[in-house]
Parts: C-alpha cells; sequence; structure tokens
C-alpha cells in the first residue's frame, strides 16, 4: 500500500515543479537570470518525473535503480511515447545540472520549449488523469 501512494505523493511534488517551469515558459525573452531559473525549474521537473515514473513503476512491480532504467521501462509500458527525447533530456539535464554556459543554456532552453516540455505535459496529463479516476 505505501508503494502505491508513494507515487501519488512523488505526483504532488512534480506538479509543483512542473506548474512554475509551465509559468517560467511564458516570458518569451528571458533574462539570464531568468534563463537560469527557468532551465532549473526544468532540471527539478525533470528529476522528479523519472522518480515519478520510478515509485509507479515499482508499485507496478518492476525493480528500478537509474533513471535510464525508469524511462526504458516507462517507454516499454507505454507510460511515454518518445523514449529517445527522453534520454536526451535526460542528457541535457545533467549538463546543464553540474556548469553554467550561457551557449549551452540557450541551446537547452529552445529544447526546452520545443520538446521537453511537452515530454512532461505528457506524464502531467497522463498521472492527472490517473489520480482522478482513484
Amino acid at each position: 500500500m505505501e508503494d502505491d501512494t508513494r507515487w501519488i505523493q512523488r505526483f504532488s511534488n512534480f506538479e509543483r515543479a512542473f506548474l512554475l517551469l509551465q509559468s517560467a515558459l511564458k516570458i518569451e525573452h528571458p533574462s539570464i537570470i531568468e534563463r537560469a531559473g527557468l532551465i532549473q525549474f526544468f532540471e527539478m521537473s525533470f528529476e522528479l518525473s523519472w522518480k515519478l515514473l520510478k515509485d509507479y513503476e515499482e508499485a507496478e512491480g518492476f525493480i528500478i535503480k537509474t533513471p535510464r532504467e525508469a524511462i526504458k521501462q516507462a517507454f516499454q509500458s507505454g507510460l511515454i511515447s518518445n523514449g529517445h527525447e527522453w534520454i536526451d533530456a535526460l542528457q541535457d539535464r545533467n549538463l546543464t545540472a553540474h556548469t553554467y554556459n550561457e551557449n549551452t543554456a540557450i541551446a537547452v532552453e529552445a529544447k526546452i520549449r520545443d520538446k521537453y516540455f511537452q515530454l512532461l505535459l505528457e506524464i502531467y496529463e497522463y498521472f492527472q488523469n490517473k489520480i482522478k479516476i482513484l
């Protein structure tokens, strides 16, 4: 039972970070500080998203140890539709989490706007609907 509620609690944390990211994306031409905040919200959302997937998958009986395993299993289970883009997002999250380079930040911001936000939106909507039917 505890495993069943863990993913629900994780979703609550993910939702808060996701909604902050969504708000940050409304800034069309961010300053360097705003861009750094947007990327930080992406990092938090992404971290919580793979942990949400992990918690849910573990409640379903899978053993997951890494973000890559969580993404792979989520793709195989049909929880996410584009595993390759998730792996790209994982690599970019790792890249931005450890250093700040303005050119990298601009490139990652574009990917967040063009691709990664949609990935997070997909699982946000999936789990939001899943919770409604519980």
